[in-house]
């Protein structure tokens, strides 16, 4: 039976609270796409995105409209583009401007898979691709790149760790005159799924349906409020938390159900992911500040953020179908209100955000730093991420932006929904450069060994 109180608590989180889906993400399989002759491949594969994508955008505005529900962005993900390098050759930033070519068609906000998974070693296409990647973001606008240097079973692959840092800062370079764009739309993971729905880290994996509808929720705005009206003890805390995020994800899969619908594509999963927006009211840090802390980043940070990540968990799952992605609480300071007020206070700092991660959904994600933090300290910062992600059998990832030509105190201004935020500082006193050039690979640990 239709609850009256519970349409018009709906309505209130939308119209009040921030409420809204993040993204319908459809995937598409490329693998059928490929071919010898790089310009044919690049043809069908602008075909098959415009034939299965063409209606994407105008589905998730006729489901706006008619369920009154916000579905902010439109995107698409699709097979890591090394696989097809790997039987073309030729230069992977024609792959890179085809996808931007296909999301101006669709109308979409971003297409993630100009990607790489080398997690025990490279494989054909996969160096020629990262090598690409500074001047195929620069070359486009919505075109988003990811790579995956490690995961639980295979340990760490050093050798893309070291390239990685190269590659961000370079990306940072060609970018300088668009306040470092580049790297902004560069995810480097440790154990990255094949089903996420987030930019900049979405890509399609090998084992996903052909077409497949996936879908990120967000709602940071709905948990702070709720908080708001809760004096009870942490456990009661962690009960709001879960029945308010239960009732997030019935929207997500309503949605994701009826897209599915109306594309004719199989439904896949809903990210559960608390997203933030620069926008005021819409911050996790918030909803941590909201628990007692006095600021984000004060001593008691990691344990809070511990258990939002867990309650959304718990309440989330039983409200979905399928739920997959990353599925948790994301933290990227430049995108969240809450977290730019505190990095630009000194109070959120990036040894703090590192603890962070062990028990948020994600990593490092959209820190500027220093435009003269070296190529080695960048790949540092990354392998310690990595084995954050690697020890604790999660998904971590690291989104680090140099900020070339300025230094600690100054700002990036990267617009809507990227944010801005201040440079962050990061120790540049002693370095890491021997152990990073040593290379090789860091071992899997002993948890790897479950079957």
């Amino acid at each position: 039976m239709i609850n009256l109180n519970d349409i018009m608590e709906t309505v209130t989180m939308i119209s009040h609270e921030n409420l809204d889906i993040r993204t319908i993400t459809m995937g598409i399989s490329l693998l059928d796409c490929a071919d010898s002759d790089i310009d044919k491949s690049c043809e069908k594969i602008y075909k098959k995105i415009t034939e299965k994508a063409g209606k994407l955008v105008s589905v998730g505005e006729e489901i706006e409209r008619e369920y009154g529900i916000p579905i902010i962005n439109k995107r698409i993900s699709v097979t890591p583009i090394a696989m097809l390098v790997a039987v073309s050759g030729g230069d992977p930033v024609k792959y890179a401007k085809t996808l931007q070519r296909a999301a101006e068609s669709t109308g979409v906000n971003f297409i993630g898979g100009f990607s790489a998974l080398v997690h025990k070693g490279f494989s054909a296409g996969d160096k020629a691709l990262i090598e690409a990647i500074p001047e195929a973001l620069s070359a486009t606008e919505n075109v988003c790149a990811s790579v995956n240097i490690g995961s639980t079973k295979s340990g760490i692959n050093m050798d893309a760790v070291r390239l990685l840092g190269e590659v961000v800062r370079r990306a940072a370079e060609i970018t300088e005159d668009r306040d470092c764009i580049g790297p902004a739309k560069l995810v480097v993971f440790c154990n990255a799924p094949e089903d996420n729905p987030f930019m900049a880290g979405a890509f399609h994996g090998v084992g996903e349906p052909d077409c497949v509808i996936n879908v990120g929720v967000s709602g940071p705005g709905v948990v702070a409020s709720a908080l708001k009206k809760c004096d009870g003890d942490l456990g009661e805390v962690a009960e709001v938390i879960k029945r308010t995020a239960f009732k997030i994800t019935r929207m997500g899969q309503l949605v994701g159900t009826e897209a599915s619908r109306r594309l004719g594509v199989p439904f896949g999963i809903v990210d559960l992911s608390l997203a933030p927006t620069p926008a005021v009211g819409d911050s996790v840090a918030h909803i941590l500040e909201e628990m007692g802390l006095d600021v984000c980043g004060t001593h008691g940070t990691t344990a809070a953020l511990a258990l939002l990540n867990d309650a959304v968990k718990k309440g989330g799952v039983m409200a979905s179908s399928s739920v997959g992605g990353l599925s948790g609480a994301f933290i990227p300071v430049s995108e969240d209100a809450g977290m730019i007020a505190a990095a630009r206070s000194g109070d959120l700092k990036i040894e703090k955000l590192e603890a962070m991660t062990a028990v948020c959904s994600v990593g490092l994600d959209m820190i500027v730093i220093p435009g003269d933090t070296p190529a080695e300290v960048i790949s540092a910062i990354i392998a310690d991420e990595a084995a954050i992600g690697m020890v604790n059998s999660k998904t971590t990832a690291v989104r680090v932006i140099p900020a070339i030509g300025k230094s600690e105190g100054e700002e990036l201004s990267f617009g809507g929904l990227l944010g801005e935020g201040p440079v962050m500082p990061v120790n540049l006193k002693s370095s890491p450069k021997r152990f990073i050039e040593r290379g090789g690979r860091i071992p899997a640990p002993l948890q790897s060994l479950k079957n």
